[in-house]
């Protein structure tokens, strides 16, 4: 930042030394011709045709450098068939002209016919009265002092805005030093927080800093959230295998003729709490993607398919908006959809209806089948893991308490109702719109 400030600063100095000097160079420059412009003037009105034709001045010109010779003040008056008519201070010298260029008005420029000598010359036609001759007035005078002039005013530029340049660097290091000093400070108190001496960033910090830390606090007590689900869910694992385990080795310590029986029974146990956890596992690691993003209608096709091959009698009809997505991922809405369509055919009474609606910020998907259904003071407890209603059936009974827990992980819900059409249960799915 620094270091960027300070070229911005250079850059805008230097175009704006630029300008200054061309201003004040022009100015000084003006002033310079302004004074020649009074001497040839003077020159003109002073100026008078002899008897032999020639330009001679009724009076001499006031400034006696006219008079010195080389003395850096020169003027001259030229004619076309006429001899030169040069001030004595230039002694054995003329000044360079072209005749054959007329000049009705005063122009100025820069000579360096002398060697040692630049000069800065104005000049301009007259025509005399009694004169045919068109005479060009020149007057020149040495550069020495309009350099000397703008040298020092460089020199004074120069410095000048070498000093402002400076100051304002070390105003911006200042400045950027001090803005950035509590980014400091929160790296100090993310430290704390790492060693474990704090548990958040708690210090006083700018305005401007402030949502950033307040992010950051927001994530760490978002990974403490999961942290302790992390905990809670290998917990309820340890706690789900830990009984079947027992079993398994109670039956093989007492060397129970049922054993085989017993071990696969309780490892299809174990494997049910396995496949639970793995799927509430890969959702919540999968929540925080931005890219997450599935299409509603694709998904509840497939689905269809599948189970229409399980329980090729049922019928299945889909219906709704077909062009809605949710912020889920595509293999966790197939296995949200396939468990809810599954258990629809498989205790229903032979039809299912599932429907597609949005109602943002949500999409619902709403299942319905004829069946039973399942009392309003049972629905809750059906979510429970194993909780099973219809025993006379195979099934595992982690249906719908997956279906919820990873609802729930994606910002979801998920509600139990009757059917108003086919009277059996209506499950009814909330999940996140996708823009």
């Amino acid at each position: 930042m620094i270091g960027v400030a300070a070229l911005w600063i250079l850059v805008l100095l230097s175009g704006g030394a630029f300008a200054l000097n061309r201003l004040l160079v022009d100015a000084l420059t003006r002033n310079f011709d302004s004074n020649l412009d009074y001497v040839l003037k003077a020159m003109i009105v002073q100026a008078e045709i002899g008897p032999d034709q020639e330009v001679r001045f009724n009076r001499p010109l006031a400034d006696q450098r006219f008079l010195e010779p080389y003395s850096g003040l020169y003027w001259q008056v030229s004619g076309k068939g006429h001899d030169p008519f040069p001030s004595r201070s230039l002694w054995d010298q003329t000044l360079d002209v072209n005749l054959d260029k007329s000049v009705p008005v005063e122009a100025s420029y820069d000579n360096k016919q002398f060697k040692d000598e630049p000069l800065r010359v104005l000049e301009r036609d007259v025509k005399l009265p009694g004169s045919k001759t068109t005479w060009r007035f020149q007057v020149a005078e040495s550069r020495d002092t309009l350099d000397d002039q703008i040298g020092v005013l460089r020199k004074t530029m120069v410095r000048s805005f070498a000093i402002l340049g400076l100051g304002l660097i070390l105003m911006s290091a200042l400045q950027t030093i001090y803005g950035l000093w509590p980014l400091r400070r929160v790296r100090l108190a993310i430290a704390g927080v790492r060693s474990g001496r704090f548990s958040r960033v708690d210090v006083k910090l700018p305005v401007e800093i402030r949502p950033m830390v307040e992010e950051l606090n927001d994530l760490l007590a978002h990974n403490e959230r999961q942290a302790e689900e992390a905990r809670t869910h290998a917990g309820n694992l340890a706690h789900a295998l830990k009984t079947p385990l027992t079993v398994i080795m109670n039956e093989a310590t007492a060397r129970s003729p049922d054993l085989n029986a017993t071990v696969m029974r309780e490892a299809r146990t174990m494997r049910r709490q396995v496949d639970h956890h793995l799927a509430r596992a890969r959702a919540v690691g999968r929540r925080g993607s931005a890219q997450s993003r599935a299409d509603v209608w694709a998904s509840l096709q497939a689905v269809e398919r599948a189970v229409d091959r399980l329980f090729p009698e049922a019928v299945i009809d889909l219906d709704g908006e077909k062009g809605l997505a949710v912020r889920v991922e595509r293999q966790d809405l197939d296995e949200l959809l396939g468990n809810l369509m599954e258990n629809a055919a498989k205790y229903g009474g032979g039809r299912v209806f599932a429907t597609v609606t949005a109602k943002a910020p949500m999409v619902e998907v709403m299942i319905e089948d004829d069946g039973r259904g399942i009392p309003e003071a049972e629905r809750e407890k059906i979510f429970g893991r194993g909780a099973r209603l219809d025993t006379g059936k195979p099934g595992t009974g982690l249906g719908l308490a997956i279906v919820r827990d990873v609802a729930e992980i994606y910002g979801g819900t998920v509600a139990l109702e009757e059917s108003e059409d086919l009277g059996g249960l209506l499950v009814r799915l909330s999940l996140p719109l996708a823009g």
